[in-house]
């Protein structure tokens, strides 16, 4: 099993930045890609971003490209998402996901999963 727990997230102006964070325990988090996904209210969850589990390949959707950077530090078993330029359409509560396999961007596909943190964009 593995416990995931998102931080950072909050309420930020247009423009602003956050970076989002992932903690896992119960194991060791090397063994496991991390993908980050969004959901707003009445819509879809979303896929944001994933991580292989040595941070080696990493994989964004079109429309955070450029935008968000995804990142790993195993040591400390966590997973970060840092945000820029934030827009008020990036309001969402954003989760993390893990699983063994990577590259996966369809949310059940995921194993486990974090409770969200509510990041909110204002104009």
């Amino acid at each position: 099993q593995v416990q995931l727990v998102e931080s950072g997230g909050g309420l930020v102006q247009a423009g602003g930045s956050l970076r989002l964070s992932c903690a896992a325990s119960g194991r060791t988090l090397s063994s496991y890609a991390v993908g980050w996904f969004r959901q707003a209210p009445g819509k879809a969850r979303e896929f944001v971003a994933c991580i292989s589990g040595l941070g080696r390949s990493i994989y964004y959707a079109d429309s955070v490209r450029d935008q968000f950077t995804i990142s790993r530090d195993n040591t400390n078993n966590t997973v970060y998402l840092q945000m820029n330029s934030l827009k008020v359409e990036d309001t969402a509560v954003y989760h993390c996901a893990a699983d063994v396999t990577f590259g996966l961007t369809i949310p059940t596909q995921y194993t486990y999963w974090g409770q969200g943190t509510q990041v909110t964009v204002s104009s």
